[in-house]
């Protein structure tokens, strides 16, 4: 089984007394500039399919910054994409989950485990930089990060609620 279908059959463990009924997964999109557009048009049309639209705004900005933290790690020095060894763009996925009362955001990617690893850091007055993290956690209701077992692959996630 290659990591792509791996990934996305991973259970996601639900809230105690919680279920998923709901689920949409979009992927694997080359992890390039382009990929954050499609992630937060992915995240409107699914809630708004789902009559969740209350969401969008809040799990567009947070899928967007997930998926621009892999972006960002997954290029070089120079900014510009970095293949690995066999020439194979790294790659992220997108999956939303919800009960109708809660959502549950995801970005999965395959970078090396000594790469984009999520870490909160305080901005100075003038960085361009830095603060999208802090935003996830005053939007969301929780939020972490964790590696699939035995892979090079991890899953940052983001539980938004409807007071959220």
């Amino acid at each position: 089984m290659n990591s792509a279908s791996l990934i996305i059959s991973a259970a996601t463990p639900a809230p105690p007394g919680r279920s998923w009924p709901l689920f949409a997964g979009l992927g694997p999109l080359g992890a390039l500039p382009t990929a954050s557009r499609l992630v937060r048009t992915f995240c409107a049309l699914i809630l708004a399919s789902w009559g969740l639209g209350g969401f969008t705004d809040d799990c567009e900005l947070i899928a967007s910054e997930f998926a621009a933290n892999v972006i960002r790690a997954a290029a070089g020095p120079d900014g510009h994409p970095r293949y690995d060894g066999h020439g194979r763009l790294p790659v992220l996925w997108v999956r939303l989950l919800s009960n109708r009362t809660q959502v549950r955001v995801e970005v999965w990617d395959n970078l090396a485990p000594e790469r984009g690893v999520p870490s909160p850091r305080v901005a100075a007055t003038y960085d361009e930089s830095g603060r999208g993290l802090e935003l996830v956690g005053q939007l969301s209701h929780d939020w972490g990060w964790e590696r699939l077992p035995g892979q090079d692959a991890k899953c940052v996630w983001a539980l938004l609620n409807g007071e959220s």
